[in-house]
């Protein structure tokens, strides 16, 4: 529903998106920010990394400094579908993997996050997606079933996280797809 990346930031200080694409993988932000995600501070985080790849530290530094323009307003077709949800009275909640020093932009930007019935946030929990504690922890938290919950995720390996605990696991790879698979559980017309 939001649309973060870092590309957002790093397309204004590198030249094209293979240089950023390098550049991410040299310093392996994603296996890096699972991290900061989950039981380390950012800023910790990025001090550490920079100091381990000092040819990099003003780019990872960037990071932190310059974190709200990884943002990039809300993705309006997946919104769509979550508001039909929630016109149809579907219980709705959200697991994301968010730093707790980050968090505060997420909430200041965007207001559909009151639509949700609760909210778990890594950052805040101290554990992150794939981890099965996270799961647990939103079951027992807003007392969900697995086998009644529907898991909805962008990465293939938080789905099948979900579904080894017995979610009913949706891989996202666009809105109309969703809408299809929601359709096909009975659960949009």
């Amino acid at each position: 529903m939001i649309d973060w990346s870092p590309y957002h930031l790093y397309r204004k200080l590198f030249g094209s998106d293979d240089e950023i694409a390098r550049f991410l993988d040299e310093i392996d932000l994603y296996n890096w920010l699972r991290g900061v995600d989950a039981d380390k501070p950012l800023q910790q985080g990025v001090a550490e990394l920079s100091a381990r790849l000092p040819q990099h530290a003003k780019l990872i530094e960037a990071y932190w400094y310059r974190w709200a323009e990884t943002l990039n307003g809300a993705l309006e077709d997946s919104l769509a579908v979550v508001s039909e949800l929630r016109a149809r009275g579907t219980p709705l909640y959200v697991i994301s993997n968010w730093s707790a020093e980050t968090w505060h932009h997420a909430t200041e930007q965007f207001a559909f996050l009151d639509w949700f019935d609760g909210l778990v946030i890594s950052g805040l929990e101290g554990v992150a997606k794939p981890d099965p504690k996270i799961f647990h922890l939103a079951c027992e938290r807003y007392n969900l079933t697995p086998e009644r919950t529907v898991f909805i995720d962008d990465m293939a390996a938080n789905v099948e996280s979900a579904r080894a605990l017995g979610f009913h696991g949706i891989h996202f790879t666009g809105a109309a797809a969703l809408r299809r698979q929601l359709a096909a559980l009975a659960l949009l017309p």
